[in-house]
């Protein structure tokens, strides 16, 4: 084996381009990060980005004489592998847009040396891969295991490594292998469309997890048990876990894992085969999403709407990122009918909504004088806040709270009306 570190190039700095970018160079390898927007590639040249994700700016500085950012392709020449590793867009209903992915890899393949691995990062559909024109040796597909929020910790600390190959029974190229076991982790070869479709698999049973909890928590809430109690023998369960995704929240969101639900069940559609598990799923997700508004409604009164005040505190799909996109928040937001909204959250700062929302400094500014508080993301921050002294600036006396964050002394206990996930 070669002891000579190939040069590794990602081509889209997305948040899954530069997550990965950034932790290839924390293991010692020299990165070039190409991306046609000069504006992101001049940010990064000064070790700075508008990606949000625990220790990311931390290690894209630390790295910085590791990390070579362009928006000129010739940078990836010297590349010996080159990852096409951009996030792929979804719409509205979940639908895949691999028109930007298909665009780049003609770019690249163009582009790079003749000698040069592409690898194909992106989530793509089964069958995708093969179709490349490039020679099968130099041609492979990696799943990747982003995570929002936990993007870093991923990229660093991989499971193992699913790598799609032309013919999983010839050996991986050394100048691959030896980037891929600097990650110390075990790695699983087999042909493109296994490896396509083992991502899809998991988030499926990741959803299948999330939809069976969401379901029981609801029953708790019906009949007066609590699922909070019922989640320790889940986890002591060998056959379930401690890892399992068992708490109760509002839905899939982030579009990942309703993307692949879609997926799945269009192929199930297409070839005859019963599609009618991952349909389920996507209705039971969409159905959840809607928990918060539905508490909203049972404590509503109409005729009060002119001067009725909602907080919001979370706009982010989830705790540690950015991202807004099918975000339980947001639907809420849009459901909601012509009142005053004010709303806060530690990161997001900036909403593309139809409605008028005043986007408060503090949790403490943002519940003042308010009828109800949403609890729409599990932010750390929130978990330390004075509650009661929410309580006390509050004019109504509920909070919606989906994840258990609100924490009252016993007089506020008595006074307040507290609706969380799984209990009634």
């Amino acid at each position: 084996m070669s002891t000579i570190k190939p040069i590794i190039g990602f081509a889209g700095m997305t948040h899954l381009g530069l997550n990965s970018a950034v932790a290839s160079a924390e293991k010692g390898f020299h990165i070039v990060g190409f991306d046609e927007n000069h504006s992101v590639i001049s940010d990064l040249q000064k070790s700075q980005t508008a990606i949000n994700e625990p220790d990311l700016h931390k290690l894209l500085l630390k790295n910085k004489n590791s990390l070579e950012f362009s928006s000129s392709i010739d940078s990836l020449k010297k590349c010996d592998i080159v990852y096409i590793s951009l996030d792929v867009p979804t719409d509205s209903s979940g639908a895949s847009d691999l028109t930007p992915v298909l665009r780049m890899i003609e770019l690249v393949n163009k582009n790079i040396s003749e000698n040069a691995l592409l690898v194909v990062l992106c989530q793509v559909p089964p069958g995708f891969t093969r179709k490349i024109s490039r020679a099968p040796k130099k041609l492979y597909y990696q799943v990747e295991t982003l995570i929002f929020g936990r993007a870093m910790e991923r990229a660093l600390l991989p499971e193992r490594f699913i790598i799609g190959c032309a013919d999983p029974n010839s050996p991986i190229d050394e100048r691959y292998k030896n980037y891929l076991e600097s990650f110390a982790c075990p790695l699983l070869p087999m042909r493109y469309e296994s490896a396509e479709l083992a991502k899809t698999a998991i988030n499926l049973f990741l959803a299948a997890s999330v939809s069976t909890a969401n379901t029981l928590a609801e029953i708790c809430e019906k009949i007066g048990a609590d699922w909070k109690e019922i989640i320790p023998s889940l986890q002591l369960d060998k056959r379930i876990g401690k890892f399992a995704y068992i708490h109760p929240g509002l839905g899939l969101s982030g579009g990942n894992i309703e993307r692949d639900l879609k997926t799945i069940a269009q192929i199930g559609y297409e070839n005859g085969a019963k599609n009618n598990i991952p349909t389920a799923y996507i209705e039971h997700s969409q159905y959840r999403k809607k928990w918060p508004i539905r508490k909203f409604y049972e404590n509503f009164d109409a005729h009060k709407s002119q001067n009725f005040n909602v907080c919001i505190l979370g706009l982010a799909y989830k705790e540690n990122t950015h991202s807004v996109k099918n975000s339980p928040a947001v639907e809420l937001i849009e459901a909601l009918p012509e009142i005053s909204i004010k709303a806060y959250d530690p990161i997001v700062k900036d909403l593309n909504s139809r409605k008028k929302i005043t986007l408060s400094d503090s949790a403490y500014d943002a519940a003042k004088n308010c009828d109800i508080v949403f609890i729409m993301t599990p932010w750390d921050e929130f978990k330390s806040l004075d509650w009661n002294k929410i309580a006390s600036s509050m004019r109504g006396k509920i909070f919606i709270d989906p994840y258990r964050l609100v924490s009252l002394n016993k007089e506020n206990q008595n006074q307040f009306i507290i609706k969380v996930l799984g209990k009634d």
